[in-house]
């Protein structure tokens, strides 16, 4: 079978791949079908956190498997239940809902803030405020979150009822949050799909406050940043701030398709029995894989992850080929003369994966990628970014 020529048949064309069909690969490596080798630093878009082929997630999900794959909500499994209460006391929150996605992760937080307000404030009391270039999802309504025009004009009209506003301005957000009846707001503390843009403590603690002093929800959409991708266990414990709601996924499967939402004690019992539901939500093979990677995630792989990170920006930084190196931990974004896109086909060439976030290029490498292979990676990126 000819992979790509039956791929352009039968799937739907919306992913412009690479030319390169991944067949194996172990921790950060990645073997194509030619045989050629690849460091990993997108890591599946941030999911494989524990690289390829990783003993212990292989371990839980086939143990897993070996029980049940699959049984519907309507009773109780242990996986489902081990994960929300290691989530829950890993961070404070009081409530999990498990669906399959960020997206979805994302769609139970807006509509738990939109009943809390109701209740609270009334129904018209419905909006949720996010930032420009943020990115929450692909479905009508994270769309419609998401504060990119890019993504809107296709698939019009969007769910109704979101506010987009300059991210690090005060003012703004103010006047929207005193002028309209607001539920929620909405932000990533890194902006990754927006060009790896950081938050600044300042702004994130000013959102917090306002969010307090007027009883909004302060919902952090933690899909790429969670499960210590920024050297904490999600990106607001940075900042020393409780969001009200927390979403995660991506690397929280490790591999499987999982999504969370975690409800603080604001929101904890906003739902009642049949206000939301997810065939697939708490699968016990994915929250047995889950539960496997959330628990290894400890202070040690914490610091590791920060010391790595800073590792990669001192190695990138000190080229004059690129203008800046921003984001946290092993979520980073490189600014470049060059097109990012250009500079991703080149480490592709000399064996090294990236990936692309508006014009920049956005590294996402798995959290146990030894220094060699960080190193090693940076001097194809380096070189990658040279001009002719």
């Amino acid at each position: 079978m000819n992979i790509k020529t039956t791929d352009e048949l039968y799937i739907a064309h919306t992913y412009n791949r690479f030319p390169v069909e991944i067949v194996s690969g172990k921790g950060s490596m990645l073997t194509d079908k030619n045989d050629k080798e690849y460091i990993d630093m997108g890591s599946g878009i941030g999911v494989n956190i524990f690289g390829a082929a990783d003993k212990g997630f292989i371990d839980a999900v086939t143990k897993q498997l070996s029980l049940i794959q699959h049984t519907s909500n309507l009773y109780y499994t242990e996986p489902c239940v081990k994960l929300a209460k290691a989530l829950c006391d890993k961070t404070g929150m009081k409530k999990v809902f498990f669906a399959n996605s960020g997206a979805e992760a994302n769609e139970c937080a807006i509509k738990a803030a939109r009943k809390y307000a109701a209740e609270k404030k009334g129904a018209d009391c419905y909006n949720i405020v996010t930032l420009k270039n943020s990115f929450h999802g692909r479905t009508l309504t994270t769309l419609a979150a998401t504060g990119q025009d890019c993504f809107h004009s296709l698939y019009n009209p969007l769910t109704p009822g979101f506010i987009s506003v300059d991210a690090e301005d005060k003012d703004q957000i103010k006047t929207v949050c005193e002028s309209k009846k607001i539920a929620a707001v909405m932000i990533e503390c890194i902006q990754g799909e927006g060009g790896v843009n950081e938050l600044s403590g300042d702004y994130v603690n000013f959102l917090r406050e306002i969010t307090k002093q007027k009883d909004i929800l302060l919902i952090v959409d933690e899909v790429q940043t969670g499960c210590g991708r920024t050297g904490k266990l999600y990106s607001y414990m940075n900042y020393r701030i409780t969001p009200d709601i927390v979403t995660s996924a991506k690397g929280l499967g490790g591999g499987l398709p999982i999504g969370a939402a975690l409800l603080g004690e604001k929101v904890q019992d906003i739902f009642s029995y049949g206000d939301h539901g997810s065939t697939f939500g708490g699968n016990p093979v994915s929250c047995a894989g889950a539960y496997n990677i959330i628990s290894r995630i400890d202070d040690t792989l914490l610091n590791e992850v920060t010391r790595k990170g800073e590792l990669l920006k001192r190695a990138l930084s000190a080229s004059k080929d690129i203008k800046s190196v921003s984001g946290k931990g092993l979520m980073l974004g490189i600014s470049t003369e060059k097109s990012a896109l250009e500079v991703v086909k080149k480490c592709m060439e000399n064996g090294v994966l990236c990936l692309t976030a508006k014009n920049k290029v956005r590294l996402l490498p798995p959290l146990n990628t030894p220094d060699n292979l960080l190193v090693k990676a940076a001097d194809i990126i380096i070189n990658a970014c040279k001009g002719e």
